[in-house]
């Protein structure tokens, strides 16, 4: 599937949304690592997380430098409510995003609570 990320006219969004392509391919990373039994590919798939670990950064301090909040834990939780509620969400796809929007719920309220400590 194509991806229409960078063709964005607001600079706040073309900063933005690779932050979410970029919080998803490490997440396939990290995935791809813990499924590889052959350490030498292990490690070469650590490396390019390593790249992605880094972009993640830079887009990160981009968008401080822009004022933009970059996505996190709020962003997932209103999305799978909108997801929730889709008028043309089957019964099927409205339990996996309830399933997802409570994850993240509790998700968020981890991170609140681990952050004050």
């Amino acid at each position: 599937m194509a991806t229409m990320v960078g063709n964005e006219g607001d600079i706040n969004h073309v900063v933005k949304n690779p932050i979410y392509l970029e919080h998803d391919t490490i997440a396939a990373y990290d995935s791809c690592i813990e499924h590889l039994d052959d350490t030498a590919l292990s490690a070469q798939i650590a490396t390019f997380k390593g790249d992605h670990l880094q972009h993640l950064h830079v887009l990160n301090e981009m968008a401080r430098e822009l004022g933009i909040e970059p996505p996190g834990e709020d962003d997932t939780v209103t999305a799978s409510e909108r997801a929730i509620r889709h008028e043309d969400a089957i019964p099927a796809s409205k339990a996996f995003f309830m399933k997802a929007h409570q994850d993240e719920q509790r998700h968020r309220v981890w991170m609140e609570t681990t952050a004050k400590t």
